[in-house]
């Protein structure tokens, strides 16, 4: 059993952000004993390391939400994460054309004999 703040800190997580889990009913917020400190067993540690996994793999918390109520579901959690690679994909392709147009954008500029004027201000100037 540990405190939120050591729990923080073994997280290497603000206690805010604890608190917020718990508003967002991500988490549970134990009970306060008698001694006035809210203590957070082991269970409730994994659930929020879960929580911070599932952040970086870029689940909203919706979605972590949603995968933590459907634990019991594979097929269901299956469909999450086939949504998200969707997403993921998605993102990927328009990071790819943006490179493009940054590449090319670079090369007119690298090329360029006039120091006066930029093809990239130009272009991001010209609608």
């Amino acid at each position: 059993m540990k405190t939120i703040g050591v729990v923080a800190k073994e997280l290497s997580i603000n206690v805010e952000t604890i608190k917020f889990y718990e508003k967002k009913g991500l988490i549970k917020q134990p009970r306060r004993p008698d001694s006035g400190y809210r203590t957070y067993d082991k269970t409730l540690v994994s659930r929020i390391r879960f929580i911070l996994k599932a952040k970086t793999l870029g689940f909203t918390l919706n979605e972590i939400s949603s995968l933590l109520s459907l634990s019991g579901n594979c097929k269901k959690v299956e469909s999450i994460g086939l949504q998200k690679l969707d997403v993921i994909r998605t993102k990927i392709d328009d990071l790819k054309k943006l490179e493009s147009v940054i590449a090319s954008l670079t090369k007119t500029c690298h090329s360029n004999q006039d120091n006066t004027l930029c093809p990239i201000i130009d272009s991001l100037s010209n609608s």
